[in-house]
Parts: structure tokens; C-alpha cells; sequence
């Protein structure tokens, strides 16, 4: 492919209507105010320097030489952009995106057409701006994003409380207590400092206002009007990452004008993220922008529906660097013929012969049942990662088959049925498909988790009918998994999945007629085997001086005295220095979540941050806390934030309220 030249400038600021500044950056190729170019906007929250500066330039270089301006903007009262956020995916957020896509195509270096890409936060906005209809966004590349805002991002998961919500929470509150850099906005930056320090707010608080899927989270869910979605979206996410459904969600919903590729990675983007193998990004994403953005014909609208990755039998492992597999594609996504498993008399999971069981079993998981679960959305290929699954086992009911003669291949999302008896209002529910090695490793496969009381949907949740049988049906995660023969397949229940899922506050247990069990796997059907090509440089992203070196630490240390339970991560980035701009930024953080296995209430989970940004004569640091307690009634959260200028205080404020449980 030609390459061209290109310039970089970051003195460019979009002025909103209500005469709001926000920060950008922008990859300029050379000629375009002779020759207009297509543009793709990236609009976040994580600053563009000192947050998301590496993989940005990893990025936008290799679509300006190609032809494709990219303009990274920071949102409203984030980075070096004037004002407060007010929330997340909010009205105002969704509006300033309009206003600058109606900026950018009035330049004359535009040529009129934008496409909006992102991951995460840009992978979830571009998805709601595009569905808003402005006419100047053409297309949209959404990377491990959702489409359902409240079963599918780090809030809750049918209608199970994450724990992630609170940690998210108080990531966002270190994150949006930065200060903008003085290089940018000069005498201005304390100012701008402070106005945001004092309205910033704890998202923790509107999240958990809304413990059902009310209108808040149907805002910004494009599964509400998947029809009236506008543009093509190709939409990607990893296997080991928690919004692995959006790329089956969004094809079984948008149709032709929707294209998935999900590979076995975690939270990152295709070209960097891990477990390999990678995804050539790059030539995959500037296909896209030409065909949609420039008019080119390159066959980007006859790409396979769904293009996946299978994984052949991954091991746990420390750090999983590359996953065994293949890549399939199938050129139009149609729902899966199933293969159902049953529980035979002997307690064997079987896929012929009659569904006996083994009578009704009572199950109440000890409450730090899970620790081997990894986290709901990994940013790392190591202990984030789900581990090997057996030291869960001995609080779950397990199901296992003997060791399979021939290989079993499934992509899509299993589904399980069962009757339960609870003599609680509620119960968690929480469900894994293990592939079990022949020398008894196991790996888990894909889970899923739900919460009793949200059985007939998570609008209106009702109490279970206490100690009556009640059927349950429930999607599990998506999955693309190979079971080699020789392997076996185990399903395991619980009712506990800590710390991933928080308890209910009874935590009754459950009544399990094995008899009506039954697990319907979704078989990979017609494929082809396809290649993916990987990246041509193993190493995509800039390296930065460190002037400190990074540190991760993650443990489960049990209390033989007082029963208690910790979780424990610890995060250091080290203090990095950024090679042309000078600025030196540090991001520590320490979650610690407690629990006593037979106590329901007694879980506590309390997150500390600690953020530096400095030059040369320029100091400023921000100390963050965030903590979760429980009654029966009422979840309890407070959270602080502290800053400081050379190390003297010169701000602080705090959070705290109680917030009545709704059937969580």
C-alpha cells in the first residue's frame, strides 16, 4: 500500500456552542487541503496525553499514511477539555460527539464523511452517536463495546450486582480528578483543576440508583432500535475479555449492516492485545474507512457475518501469551443447531439416553466460592484471566462426561434449563462449562450468572415462590471452543461467583433437580476455516521511558482465625515519561475485597488510588478512595478524593449514601 506523509498538531481545539473548548489531536495527511480526506474521530475520556498516548500512536499514524485524518478528542472535563463530565454515555456526551462530527466535516481537509472508532468507552459512544443518525457519520468500528448497557458492561449481568461497578467507579473518579497539563493550557490549568475536582461525580451513586433495567439503561442501548441503526458496524471483542456477546449480539440484531470478528483477546486492541494470535488491525480497519468513508470498491460489504477464533483446549496458565486454535468464518450468522446434555442416572453428563438425574440436591456455595473466576473485563493475559477451575469446584454441584471420543466444536451462546426451589426471595445462580484435560486441568470455557429474582427479565423482578420448583432458562456467555477428544466436558454450578458476582443478602441457597437439567451447546454448524493476518510488527505500540518500574500483585489469602476471605490486587505502572512531551505520569491502585464465606453481609470492598502528574518545577497528585458495605436493606458507599499541588493539600471532598437493595 502507497504511504504518504502526514503532520501531527495537538494546538487544535473544537469549540462547542455553549463556547465549551475541547482538546484534540489530529494525524493530518499531507495534500489533504487539496485533495479532501476522510476522517475517524476517537472521543474519550482517558486524555489523549498521558492516558490513551501510546496506542493512539501506535494507530493514527498508520491511517494518516494512508490517507485517513484521525482526530482524537478529549470529552467534556477530561484530558486538557474545558468543564465537567456529568456522567457516562449522558445526553450532553452524546451531543458534543454531533457537534464535532458537524465541525470536522466543515473543514476544508474533510471531504465530508467520518467514521467514529473506539474500544470500551470510544467502543460503546460511537455505537449511541451513530445510532443519534448525524448525517456526517458514515460508518462505525466498535471494539469490545455492547449493545445492551445493563446485561452486558461492568454494572450488572442479569440482574446480578458486579463488583466491577464499584471498582469501575472508583476508577473513574481518579481518572477524572487528573489535572490538565500545564504544557497545554498554561496559567489556566489550576483553575480548570479545580472547577473539575468540585463537580466532578461519583458515578458509583446514579449507578446504583438504577438496580433494574430502567430507561436510564436503555439510553445509549442500540438493541432498543437495532432497525433504526443507520450505518455498518464492524464490531470486535476477545474471548477473554466480559464483552465477548457484543459481536453475536449486534449481527443477530443489525443484520447485513453488521460485521463481527471475535479472537481470543483480552480488553486491548486486535494488533497488541493478548493471548496471541493478533489481528492485522491496521489493514482491517483502513479496508473499512475506504470503502465507507472514500468510496472505495474492496469488497469490505461481502466480509463474512461473523469471522472467530476457536480455542483448541487453552491451559491455564500464568500468563497466556498464545492461545491453540483457528479461525473460522461464517458468511451469514444464522442461530446454531444445538446438542443438549442431560444428567443420566449415574451423574454423568450425557448428550443421549433418558435424564434421570441423581434426585433433588440442595447447594449453597461457600460465599468465596470463584476466586479462580479472574476478572469480569481483563486488561492482562495473567491472573485477570479465568485459572484452573478446580479449586472452585468443591463448592459447586459438577456434571462431567466421559472422555469424548471424538472432538465436540461449538460458537455461539449455550443455554441451560433447570428447576430450582429457593426458600429465599432470592438467589445468585452462576454456571461454567469446563473442558477438563486428561490430566484433570481444567479450563473454563465460557459461564454465565443470574440472579433468581430477575428469571422472567430484569425490568420488573419478583420474589421466587418459596419452595416451590421453578423452571429457570438462561443464556450463558458466547463461546468458540474445540473439545478434543480425550477431553471431557463438566458443567458446575453454584451459587456464589465472589468476588466477580456480589451475594444476595440471605444467600438461602437452592434445591437442584438434577433430573431437569439440560445444556444446549451451540455447534459450530457450516464454517469455512479462514487465515487472519497477523500484524508485521510484533511490537506495535511506542516505548516510553520509565523512570520507575511497574508492579502487579494479586492474591487470595484465607484468615484461619476469623474465616474471612481476601481478594487482593495491587497495580503500579511505574512512572512513565512521554519521549516528545516531556510529561511523567504514575497510576497505583489497591482493591481489597473481604468476605466470610458463611455471611452474606459481610462483604466489603474498599479501593484506594493514587495518581501523579509532573514536569520539571510542576507536581500534582490526587489520592482517591472508594468503599462498598451492606445491610439486608441498603448498600452503603463513600468515596473521597484528595489533591495535592507540590504535596500540600489543596483539595478535598467526599461521597457517602445508602442506597436501598431492589432485589440485589
Amino acid at each position: 500500500m502507497a504511504t504518504q506523509g502526514f503532520t501531527t498538531s495537538e494546538d487544535q481545539w473544537i469549540t462547542l456552542k455553549d463556547g465549551t473548548r475541547l482538546a484534540t489531536r489530529i494525524w493530518m495527511p499531507d495534500g489533504a487541503a487539496d485533495r479532501p480526506v476522510p476522517t475517524v474521530l476517537e472521543y474519550l475520556p482517558y486524555r489523549k496525553r498521558g492516558g490513551t498516548d501510546p496506542r493512539d500512536e501506535s494507530t493514527y499514524p498508520v491511517f494518516a499514511a494512508a490517507g485517513i485524518a484521525g482526530v482524537r478528542v478529549d470529552i467534556r472535563g477530561s484530558g486538557e477539555s474545558e468543564g465537567v463530565i456529568d456522567g457516562e454515555y449522558t445526553p450532553r456526551e452524546l451531543s458534543d460527539a454531533c457537534e464535532i462530527l458537524e465541525w470536522i466535516a466543515a473543514q476544508p481537509w474533510s471531504n465530508g464523511n467520518v467514521g467514529m472508532m473506539g474500544i470500551s468507552w470510544g467502543g460503546f459512544n460511537c455505537l449511541q452517536v451513530a445510532a443519534l443518525k448525524p448525517p456526517q457519520l458514515k460508518a462505525v468500528i466498535s471494539i469490545a463495546s455492547t449493545v445492551d448497557r445493563y446485561n452486558d458492561d461492568i454494572h450488572y449481568k442479569n440482574g446480578t450486582h458486579l463488583s466491577a461497578q464499584l471498582s469501575w467507579a472508583g476508577t473513574m473518579l481518579a481518572y477524572q480528578s487528573r489535572t490538565p497539563d500545564i504544557d497545554l493550557v498554561g496559567d489556566r490549568w489550576k483553575e480548570m483543576w479545580l472547577e473539575r475536582l468540585e463537580g466532578q461525580p461519583f458515578f458509583m451513586e446514579e449507578w446504583l440508583a438504577h438496580q433494574r433495567r430502567d430507561d436510564f439503561w436503555k439510553h445509549g442501548s442500540i438493541c432498543e432500535d437495532f432497525d433504526g441503526f443507520p450505518v455498518p458496524a464492524l464490531v470486535i471483542a476477545g474471548w477473554a475479555d466480559g464483552y465477548r456477546n457484543t459481536p453475536l449480539k449486534a449481527i443477530e440484531g443489525l443484520g447485513d449492516k453488521g460485521k463481527a470478528i471475535v479472537g481470543p483477546w483480552i480488553h486491548k486492541y486486535p494488533h497488541f492485545a493478548w493471548p496471541k494470535p493478533r489481528m492485522d488491525f491496521h489493514a482491517e480497519a483502513i479496508a473499512w474507512w475506504k470503502r465507507w468513508l472514500d468510496g472505495e470498491t474492496n469488497g469490505a460489504e461481502d466480509l463474512p457475518q461473523m469471522r472467530a477464533y476457536i480455542l483448541d483446549g487453552p491451559r491455564p496458565a500464568l500468563r497466556r501469551e498464545r492461545d491453540p486454535g483457528y479461525w473460522v468464518a461464517k458468511q451469514t450468522w444464522e442461530t446454531p443447531q444445538t446438542e443438549t446434555l442431560t444428567v443420566a442416572a449415574d451423574g454423568m453428563l450425557n448428550a443421549t439416553g433418558a435424564s434421570e438425574g441423581t434426585g433433588d440436591i440442595y447447594l449453597r456455595s461457600p460465599l468465596d466460592t470463584g476466586t479462580s473466576g479472574g476478572e469480569w473485563f481483563t486488561l492482562k493475559p495473567d491472573a485477570e484471566i479465568a485459572g484452573d477451575q478446580r479449586s472452585d469446584n468443591g463448592g459447586s454441584l459438577t456434571f462431567e462426561t466421559a472422555p469424548l471420543g471424538e472432538e465436540a466444536v461449538y460458537l455461539g451462546a449455550p443455554e441451560l434449563s433447570v428447576d430450582v426451589a429457593c426458600e429465599g426471595d432470592w438467589e445468585n445462580l452462576a454456571v461454567r462449562i469446563i473442558d477438563v484435560h486428561p490430566d484433570g486441568t481444567e479450563t473454563r470455557a465460557c459461564y454465565g450468572v443470574l440472579n433468581l429474582a430477575h428469571r422472567d427479565g430484569n425490568e420488573t423482578p419478583t420474589k421466587m415462590p418459596k419452595g416451590e420448583k421453578t423452571r429457570i432458562t438462561m443464556r450463558l456467555d458466547a463461546m468458540g471452543y474445540r473439545f478434543a477428544p480425550g477431553h471431557r466436558i463438566k458443567l458446575a454450578l453454584s451459587t456464589s461467583y465472589w468476588p466477580t458476582i456480589l451475594p444476595s443478602p440471605e444467600a438461602p441457597g437452592l434445591t437442584i433437580d438434577t433430573a431437569s437439567i439440560r445444556l444446549a451447546l451451540p455447534l459450530l454448524g457450516d464454517h469455512e476455516r479462514i487465515t487472519v493476518a497477523e500484524p508485521e510488527n510484533p511490537n506495535p505500540l511506542p516505548q516510553y521511558e520509565m523512570r520507575s518500574p511497574e508492579e502487579t500483585r494479586r492474591s487470595v489469602e484465607k484468615n484461619l482465625v476469623t474465616g474471612l476471605t481476601h481478594y487482593r490486587i495491587y497495580e503500579d505502572t511505574g512512572l512513565e515519561v512521554h519521549p516528545k512531551n516531556g510529561l511523567r505520569t504514575q497510576e497505583i491502585r489497591n482493591e481489597d475485597w473481604s468476605i466470610d464465606p458463611n455471611d452474606p453481609l459481610s462483604m466489603k470492598g474498599d479501593i484506594d488510588w493514587t495518581i501523579r502528574l509532573e514536569r520539571d518545577g510542576w507536581s500534582v497528585s490526587t489520592k482517591s478512595t472508594t468503599t462498598m458495605r451492606c445491610t439486608e436493606k441498603d448498600w452503603i458507599i463513600a468515596a473521597s478524593v484528595t489533591a495535592f499541588e507540590d504535596d500540600r493539600e489543596v483539595f478535598a471532598k467526599s461521597f457517602e449514601q445508602r442506597i436501598p437493595r431492589d432485589f440485589m
